[in-house]
This record gives structure tokens, C-alpha cells and sequence, in this order.
């Protein structure tokens, strides 16, 4: 028996993507989420670019990835640092490899978990083919990337910059307690309310 007329095969309605990229401009939320490409920075920075012409009220960025492409992530993050508007950033469900340093890019004090959020610190990974030469080249590349973000998240966590590239040498998976302890994040909440 339904109660409901409608069948189980009905799409429910949904908003438009321009009217809820229109709300979150709205309440000055950025929401960067699944694979870091091109096209997840194009939109972010966009998005901080137009809220931080608008006004400098702060600016909260929810974070939800798995990481993705190293350049596209530090992107966001130069730009996140670029604007004037101060910056909330909250880690939501994952924030893992190059969307660490995304998190990064708020004030340490700016910086929340939501509690079931998990953390992913490791070394930049790539892969090469073709001559020995430009596997080199390659190689020594993904090199200068993980000491640039070793560096990156010893300078914001105040670790040394030898234990972040052990803790990372391999899969180093934090919980949000963890993560608070590791200093990534200054705070867990659970409301909206609790951001200071």
C-alpha cells in the first residue's frame, strides 16, 4: 500500500545549479568537494574572488575530498590567502592529500572538524613514461612537491619538518581527534554555531 500517489520512479524536484551555487554565495559558503581538477579550483577561486569583492565578511569553505591534482589544490589555497575577507575552513566527511593544504589556508584559529571527518597526509604520487630522461625529470618534480608540502604543513601545524615527511612517507590517516592534536585543525564542532 503507498501513501503516496506518486511512484518510487518519480524524480523528486531539485534545485538548479545556478540557484544553489546562488544561495551559497548567499551565506558566503564555498563548498570544495570529490576530485581537486581544474575545473573544482576554476569554480572555487571564482567563487572567493566574487565574495571578497562583494564584501570582507568572512568567507566559510566546507571541504569534502580525496584530494586530486597538486597544482589545481594549491590554487585554491594561494587564493584563499590572496583575498582580504578572513577565510573559516571546515574538513567534512574526508580531506585528504592535496585538499589538506586547502584546509591550510585559513588562520590556524579558523581551522574545524566536523567529528566523523577523517585526514590523509602522503607523499604526491605520479606516474611518468617515456624516455629515462623525462622520468627523471618527472621523478625530481614529485620530489620538490612533497617538500614543498612537508614544509607547508610543518609551518602550520608546528611539526618539524622531518616528522611530517615520516608521518607522510606512507598513508598517515588521522581522525578528527587526531587531527586536532597533529594541529591541522584548531577545533571540532558539530553546529554552525560553535565557529568562532
Amino acid at each position: 500500500m503507498r501513501l503516496s500517489d506518486e511512484s518510487e520512479d518519480t524524480p523528486k524536484p531539485q534545485l538548479p545549479q545556478d540557484a544553489v551555487l546562488s544561495r551559497m554565495l548567499g551565506i558566503r559558503t564555498i563548498l570544495v568537494s570529490g576530485e581537486i581538477d581544474q575545473d573544482v579550483a576554476e569554480r572555487a577561486i571564482s567563487q572567493a574572488l566574487i565574495l571578497d569583492a562583494a564584501n570582507h565578511e568572512p568567507i566559510r569553505v566546507i571541504i569534502t575530498s580525496q584530494g586530486g591534482h597538486v597544482d589545481s589544490g594549491y590554487a585554491i589555497h594561494d587564493v584563499l590567502r590572496y583575498i582580504e575577507s578572513p577565510v573559516v575552513t571546515v574538513g567534512a566527511g574526508w580531506v585528504a592529500s592535496i585538499a589538506v593544504p586547502i584546509l591550510l589556508a585559513a588562520e590556524k584559529s579558523h581551522r574545524y572538524s566536523l567529528p566523523n571527518t577523517r585526514f590523509l597526509l602522503h607523499q604526491p604520487s605520479g606516474g611518468a613514461g617515456g624516455q629515462a630522461a623525462d622520468i627523471r625529470i618527472a621523478a625530481e618534480e614529485i620530489l620538490k612537491l612533497r617538500e614543498r608540502l612537508n614544509k607547508l604543513i610543518a609551518d602550520e601545524t608546528g611539526k618539524s619538518v622531518e616528522q611530517v615527511a615520516d608521518d607522510s612517507d606512507r598513508n598517515f590517516w588521522m581522525s578528527a581527534e587526531e587531527a586536532l592534536a597533529y594541529g591541522l585543525v584548531s577545533k571540532i564542532i558539530k553546529r554552525q554555531s560553535e565557529i568562532t
